[in-house]
């Protein structure tokens, strides 16, 4: 599961992303990874792990709406279907 949240571009300033995959390794442990930075610029990134499914999709979910309730915007998200606003921008 992928969601790629970014912040509107303001004046002279490029706009701010954060990217959050969740995966599954050969060992059954589910990793949520956080890509985070500002676009053009090296970000930094910061892996979770979680045995449970439903642990690792909460813990994506409570950062992804963190970040909405910051402004990001979701631009971009894949393998999970998004409920209704939380859609990307322009597929309402």
């Amino acid at each position: 599961m992928r969601i790629y949240l970014q912040t509107q571009p303001t004046l002279g300033e490029a706009p701010r992303f954060m990217h959050l995959m969740l995966e599954r390794d050969l060992f059954g442990v589910y990793e949520l990874i956080r890509e985070t930075g500002q676009q053009g610029q090296r970000g930094s990134l910061k892996r979770e792990q979680f045995l449970d499914l439903t642990l690792a999709q909460t813990a994506m979910e409570k950062v992804r709406d963190q970040h909405l309730k910051k402004g990001f915007r979701i631009m971009f998200s894949q393998g999970a279907e998004a409920p209704a606003g939380l859609r990307p921008h322009g597929d309402d």
